[in-house]
């Protein structure tokens, strides 16, 4: 054998040798679940008369069965669709779970700070403005996807979660739960007279007047209602922690349960507590996340419970929102 043959062997050896490393790198990619690059996210036209006049996008992981849950997604002030699904961790979770997410995004042609109108009666209000357009939303997604109905849940941060409070009240059917994150009880601005002393200050109304607002957005309905789980950072001046306060008495009168929690604990290190109805069902959940400004708990990393990407009102503080909330409602 000679020189040439050597060189020419080894040039040979290292080619096999980088073809197979690059076929079990494909193998790996095709069989790990959960991969970023699986799907993306595209926006829906036409999904109902949109009377709202918002956009739809949605996130399908590739091959999801039917039968599967739906969260919708409702993004802050400045904030846009994919921006939100992905930093909050919701993208991200529906890869590892199977599950398919709705991300509603406001125009400034609507709002010039991007926020969702959750102060507006016209855009609260069943059958009328965002409300509605976010409802439709709910209604194209179940069909295209084959989705449960019956596992439909409504999440978002500030105005988003100010917008879910309303989805919960006015559409109470679609949801299974809810999850606010620093957002606003249903009715605040109204009952407050204004959004700023709602955000700042907080509404003066008693437990029942909060509940009394929810059963009126829906009128005759006998249930049931959404559960619903509340984050809030103790640090927040945007949407001060009375308005979590708020939230509970709210949702609390509307299942009948009293305002005495029946689990107090610690999550992350964080206040943990859960609010039971007469028949010992978990109603009301809340985390009060110590030292934490206005934004979205997330927890970036690859561990099983973490998820999300810090920036802004995005906030890393050990613990996932996102993956709580997933948790709670099964999807995991």
């Amino acid at each position: 054998m000679t020189d040439t043959d050597t060189d020419t062997d080894t040039r040979t050896a290292r080619r096999r040798l980088r073809l197979a490393a690059l076929l079990v790198a494909l193998l790996a990619a095709l069989l790990t679940p959960g991969r970023a690059e699986a799907a993306s996210l595209q926006e829906v036209a036409g999904f109902g008369t949109n009377p709202g006049a918002i956009r739809m996008f949605r996130y399908v992981p590739d091959g999801l069965p039917a039968g599967r849950p739906v969260v919708v997604a409702l993004h802050g002030c400045t904030q846009n669709a994919s921006g939100y699904g992905t930093g909050s961790g919701w993208i991200q979770l529906a890869d590892r779970w199977g599950f398919s997410v709705v991300l509603p995004q406001q125009q400034t042609t609507n709002n010039a700070s991007s926020c969702f109108d959750w102060f507006e009666s016209g855009d609260i209000e069943r059958g009328r403005g965002e409300a509605a357009s976010v409802a439709q939303m709910v209604d194209r997604q179940l069909a295209d996807v084959s989705g449960n109905a019956s596992r439909v849940y409504v999440t978002g941060l500030s105005a988003g979660g100010g917008m879910s409070a309303a989805m919960m009240a006015a559409y109470p059917e679609k949801f299974a739960a809810g999850g606010i994150v620093a957002g606003l009880p249903y009715g605040c601005a109204q009952a407050a007279g204004s959004p700023y002393v709602c955000m700042y200050v907080g509404a003066t109304q008693t437990p029942r007047q909060w509940g009394d607002r929810v059963r009126a957005a829906r009128p005759g309905y006998g249930g049931p209602w959404p559960t619903l789980t509340v984050f809030q950072g103790t640090a927040d001046y945007t949407v001060k922690p009375v308005n979590m306060t708020d939230l509970t008495n709210q949702w609390a009168d509307v299942h009948g349960a009293d305002r005495t929690a029946d689990v107090s604990d610690t999550v992350a290190g964080y206040p943990h507590q859960v609010f039971q109805d007469a028949g010992g069902h978990a109603v009301v959940e809340t985390y009060s996340v110590t030292g934490m400004g206005h934004g979205q708990p997330v927890d970036p990393g690859s561990g099983s419970e973490q998820c999300g990407t810090a920036g802004p009102y995005l906030l890393d503080v050990n613990l996932c929102a996102a993956y709580r909330l997933g948790r709670a409602w099964g999807l995991g």
